[in-house]
């Protein structure tokens, strides 16, 4: 089997992080091999990720290999940007075998006569134990990369809206993959004492930064099923998010930590009922918690392999069975 995925180790995203725990989770009933692009091979099936950063090679699967079974997982930009105006990334579904989401509203942003092709499968990841927050302030968290989908701007308008807060402080973990995204966070951490710029950090202190957060704030304008989310939820962290598909399909659409996509009035609302309001923010913890056995690893695994079976099967291939774990 092939995995291909655009970003490898160097890029430190959720797309890496995916492909990476998957082959882990396969490597027990086949090879698999992880390739930024793939031109050819012997491989039995592909999964790729991403429509469009991976169309060259998902073409060039499908015309190396008709019957051979091909999987397109949708990240956010596929499903939310690309597949509505770009003909490679449409392309793409149109020739899979099988689709996946990442969250389970994902299949409903498809058009119709995909939607029966298309799966869901939950990402995973390890629980951590929370640690104690600050008592006299909140510790809100913020993670991802400096670009437009992650609505850092969102945030910044937050944080001016809070500058008279003391109370209230404001971490922010991403690389710039916006210049002048990058120049609006240092100026804010420099006019702005309640809020603090980190830059990219490696996966793991960016963990520990979590595990100390009182807060995670995601206000995202369009995601896939986003990983930092669910590592909020399997830290015991609670999540003030946007009310995006991306985020109510893994959080649900009763959670009660939603704002507007794009209001940073609102979120900054949120994010001082957070602090004002204790008995609140446990109602959201408990929330969180009552989510987190959908993001465990066994649940992932269960799904995938499903998912191979499945594909498997359709082209007269024997499933086999993984071993036990």
């Amino acid at each position: 089997m092939v995995i291909v995925t655009p970003a490898l180790a160097d890029a430190n995203n959720g797309n890496w992080r995916t492909a990476q725990r998957w082959a882990s989770m396969l490597r027990g009933r086949c090879d698999v091999r992880l390739a930024a692009a793939w031109h050819r091979g012997d491989e039995s099936v592909m999964i790729a990720l991403h429509a469009r950063r991976s169309a060259a090679s998902v073409d060039a699967w499908r015309a190396r290999y008709p019957a051979r079974p091909l999987i397109v997982v949708l990240t956010g930009t596929d499903l939310y940007r690309d597949i509505a105006t770009d003909a490679a990334a449409r392309h793409s579904l149109d020739i899979a075998d099988l689709l996946v989401t990442l969250n389970t509203l994902g299949p409903r942003s498809l058009p119709q006569a995909l939607q029966p092709r298309c799966r869901v499968v939950l990402q995973s990841c390890p629980s951590r134990v929370r640690l104690a927050a600050p008592a006299r302030y909140l510790r809100a968290l913020m993670i991802g990369h400096l670009r437009d989908e992650k609505a850092p701007d969102v945030l910044f308008d937050a944080v001016r809206e809070l500058a008279a807060r003391r109370d209230i402080r404001i971490d922010h973990i991403g690389r710039a993959l916006d210049a002048e995204l990058g120049e609006a966070a240092r100026s804010l951490t420099a006019h702005c004492p309640g809020y603090r710029w980190l830059g990219g950090l490696s996966h793991d202190a960016t963990r520990r930064h979590l595990q100390r957060a009182s807060v995670l704030v995601h206000p995202s304008r369009m995601e896939g099923g986003a990983h930092t989310v669910i590592e909020a939820v399997r830290t015991g962290v609670p999540v003030l998010a946007s009310h995006i598909d991306g985020n109510v399909g893994l959080l649900g659409e009763d959670y009660d930590g939603y704002c507007a996509p794009g209001d940073a009035h609102a979120l900054a609302g949120l994010i001082e009922r957070a602090r004002d309001d204790a008995d609140w923010l446990a109602h959201l913890a408990r929330q969180c918690d009552a989510k987190a056995g959908l993001f465990s690893a066994e649940h992932e695994q269960s799904s995938l392999h499903a998912l191979i079976d499945e594909c498997l099967a359709s082209f007269g291939a024997c499933p086999t069975v993984p071993p036990s774990t």
